[in-house]
């Protein structure tokens, strides 16, 4: 068995210890709100942080994690910072199909933790890796604007 801290609280799975967080995330311990996207890092839809940083957790070996503190978009209406940003969200009409969604708000919420004034280079940087099939990327910005003001 395999312990992770996941949102504050300790989860056990028996994955192999090679297993993607992802998978062990959606599989073993459902929780469904990080996606799946395109398994090798390039999309931003498996996004979750790790010790405060966004992590694609496609990639992630559960093996890596000991010690750390995971936390999934399960946890964000209860963050002060993920809160203002899925407001903003709602706001903003940002999401369309939203398979995308939690990646998008999970590196936004990175983003603001850093950067309370972020500018267009600071999201861009930021957001850089979070494919939008929909093209909301106008709307996310706004929201992400929109989230900073209102956390300042």
């Amino acid at each position: 068995m395999i312990t992770l801290d996941i949102n504050g609280k300790p989860q056990q799975t028996d994955a192999d210890p090679s297993t993607p967080l992802l998978w062990a995330l959606r599989d073993d311990l459902h929780m469904t709100g990080t996606k799946y996207g395109c398994g090798v890092a390039a999309c931003g839809a498996c996004t979750v942080h790790v010790n405060g940083q966004p992590v694609r957790a496609c990639v992630t070996p559960i093996s890596a994690l000991q010690g750390a503190r995971v936390v999934t978009i399960e946890a964000m209406p209860d963050d002060r910072v993920g809160r203002a940003v899925l407001e903003a969200w709602i706001r903003h009409d940002v999401a369309q199909c939203g398979y995308c969604q939690n990646g998008q708000v999970m590196s936004a919420v990175g983003l603001l933790r850093g950067k309370r004034r972020p500018t267009d280079a600071d999201i861009d940087r930021a957001m850089a890796g979070n494919l939008c099939r929909c093209g909301a990327y106008q709307r996310i910005r706004a929201a992400i604007k929109d989230a900073a003001r209102r956390l300042a």
